[in-house]
């Protein structure tokens, strides 16, 4: 059984929360996990810097008796990389890059029984269907978990943006009448997240 925590995203802007979802994905893995860092959902270039910088805030965040091994997922050796790995932490960004790479992959399949942890636009990926706060529309995911799905809920994500301030409450009427409309539904602030066992 895969362990899903399924973040928001915007833990910075609520770093109580984001330290749970850490205690979450490391929890019953002992002192020295596996820890796969994945930014499918950023650009190539940015991956080494981004790695360097989330592993420092990670440690900060984490009890000093815990010594993770972390590592770079990269899409040549994703599949092995997995297979070493405890957990499985995919960060946001954009919601087409992340889709574009998880697609190369046998998921859920490759990642079984491990913890798989998602945030933002990740999340996103892994469910059914979702509201994107970047295009400020609805799109189908790759269906992993059986929800709707809404990051930065209520938040100010986006508010230098021309198109002007998010409509929440559209946002979360449209989800709510798109698609499958038996699908439970995660409206999530920044910070929050929920763990899905399937």
């Amino acid at each position: 059984m895969t362990k899903y925590i399924v973040n928001s995203g915007g833990g910075k802007n609520n770093p109580e929360e984001a330290k749970k979802s850490i205690e979450e994905t490391l929890k019953g893995l002992g002192d020295k996990p596996n820890i796969l860092f994945c930014f499918f959902a950023q650009k190539r270039e940015d991956w080494e810097e981004d790695f360097k910088n989330k592993v420092a805030g990670f440690k900060e965040m984490i009890p000093a008796d815990v010594e993770p091994i972390f590592d770079l997922a990269i899409p040549d050796k994703f599949v092995e990389q997995v297979d070493k790995a405890d957990a499985i932490i995919i960060f946001g960004g954009d919601d087409h890059l992340v889709q574009y790479w998880l697609k190369q992959f046998d998921i859920p399949k490759i990642w079984n029984d491990k913890v798989v942890s998602t945030s933002s636009a990740s999340s996103n990926a892994l469910a059914k269907e979702f509201w994107t706060c970047d295009w400020r529309e609805l799109m189908g995911g790759l269906g992993i978990l059986p929800i709707k799905f809404i990051p930065h809920y209520k938040s100010d994500y986006g508010i230098d943006d021309p198109r002007g301030p998010v409509d929440w409450d559209r946002a979360y009427k449209e989800l709510k009448e798109y698609g499958d409309k038996n699908l439970p539904m995660y409206a999530l602030e920044e910070g929050e997240f929920i763990v899905i066992e399937k």
